[in-house]
């Protein structure tokens, strides 16, 4: 019996061209977590199941894979591991049981795949891949570091090439506070607002404005609050003035906090129009407590949040006795790239290999192989066809597999210690002595760009 090959569903399976394009993306915001002082760490796919559901809150725990082997039984009403769903609680779990052998504050970029029990759809993973970084003190954290992963993401995302893009800020304490004065009360019902207000994008203004006010809201003061919410502001005095006119809020710190990020954010050197203040910001996971985040492509906000975060004060406080508060930002990768490729927004990738050294005769295999290893001795990408065919065959093969240039290297070719250079982009062809092979093929990929 044949089994058919099929995909899971739920998961991006890529070919080889859009996987180079893929993974070059993920070494642009590595590199670029580095070049701010973000060293990476890896943590397990699966962790203990009272670890990674700790304060998960929402749906996030109705979405959780449980994992158990087959030779073992369940204990209790859950098996014992489950794959995590996000990078943020295992990051509270390692700083918690590692907290002697590290050096405060913390700072870590953390790029793995994570599990969620998504209801398979288009651009919606069950296996998907995030980018995060987060900074952890003890006990007080800096609101200058909730500045500088903003900054960060800012700066990465513009290196990606993808598009102009805005980050929206807010304030879950200065948002408390407002659901209070317009009458939700109780931390369990605002927590419910907040999951609502977040959705307001989503389900739009009527349904959010009729479950805040079943949740407790006077019907106009929640009317006032979503008219209020509704509208970004744009621009650090713009931002300064609005956070002023909220000085009721100041009581619980929420107002003042957002303007001292802005006003760090303007010492790093953030440009202004990359960041607005918008109320609507509340993010669906119960641990953030201060500064939340999103942040949009502004020519294509059909395709939502690409990288989104915040600040938890006490998330590790379910592991240990010392206060560890964050703040960090992720990038939905796997979502991120399938939305880009599907608006034929991906930037330019360079081709999985760069250059095919032909086989035209068994004699010329000895230089065949040596001029391949020169290439790769160079540092450029060399496949090698080691069984003699056809020219014609062995070039549509490379133009198939996205090979960007072949080097044609025959019995005459031999003889005269040269090689010909052809771009399978453009048709172009040159001869060229093996000797300055490899500054020919890198002047050929700067003529067509990759």
């Amino acid at each position: 019996m044949t089994i058919p090959p099929t995909t899971p569903a739920g998961v991006l399976e890529l070919l080889p061209a859009e996987q180079a394009t893929h993974d070059a993306m993920l070494d642009t915001i590595r590199q670029g977590y580095r070049r701010f002082g973000f060293p990476p760490i890896e943590t397990p796919a699966f962790e203990h199941t009272a670890v990674l559901l700790t304060k998960s809150g929402g749906e996030t725990e109705r979405q959780v894979y449980y994992v158990q082997s087959a030779g073992s039984r369940e204990q209790g009403d859950y098996p014992d591991l489950a794959l995590r769903f996000d990078l943020t609680v295992p990051l509270a779990r390692y700083v918690a049981e590692h907290e002697q052998s590290l050096a405060f504050p913390f700072r870590r970029s953390q790029i793995q795949r994570v599990y969620r029990g998504e209801r398979p759809q288009r651009g919606r993973y069950r296996e998907f891949y995030q980018c995060d970084i987060d900074v952890i003190d003890r006990d007080e954290l800096s609101l200058r570091h909730d500045a500088e992963v903003a900054a960060t993401v800012i700066s990465i995302l513009s290196d990606l090439a993808i598009g102009k893009i805005t980050l929206r800020l807010n304030n879950r304490r200065l948002m408390r506070t407002l659901l209070g004065k317009y009458g939700i009360e109780g931390d369990d019902a605002q927590a419910d607002a907040l999951r609502e207000i977040d959705k307001l994008e989503r389900r739009g203004r009527e349904a959010v404005e009729r479950s805040l006010v079943d949740n407790g809201g006077d019907a106009a003061g929640v009317s006032s609050l979503l008219d209020l919410i509704e509208q970004p502001v744009v621009g650090p005095s713009a931002i300064r003035g609005t956070l002023d006119g909220l000085s009721g809020a100041n009581a619980t710190g929420g107002a003042d906090e957002l303007a001292e990020v802005i006003a760090t954010m303007q010492a790093l050197g953030v440009p202004d129009d990359s960041y607005v203040l918008d109320l609507s910001i509340a993010r669906g996971l119960d641990y953030y407590t201060g500064t939340v985040y999103e942040t949009y492509l502004d020519d294509h906000p059909e395709l939502g949040s690409i990288c989104s975060g915040g600040r938890y004060d006490d998330l590790a406080g379910q592991y240990t006795t010392t206060r560890l508060p964050g703040v960090g930002l992720s990038i939905g990768f796997t979502r991120l790239f399938w939305q880009l490729r599907e608006a034929d927004l991906l930037p330019s990738g360079s081709p999985p290999v760069t250059v095919a050294v032909t086989l035209l005769d068994e004699s010329d295999l000895s230089y065949s192989l040596g001029i391949a290893a020169s290439l790769r001795e160079a540092g450029i990408s060399t496949e090698t066809q080691m069984v003699p065919d056809k020219l014609g065959r062995q070039l549509k093969t490379a133009g198939r597999r996205g090979t960007a240039i072949a080097v044609i290297a025959g019995e005459d070719e031999r003889t005269r210690r040269t090689a010909a250079l052809k771009d399978l982009r453009s048709g172009e062809q040159i001869e060229v002595p093996v000797e300055t092979l490899a500054q020919e093929v890198e002047k050929m990929m700067r003529k067509v760009g990759p």
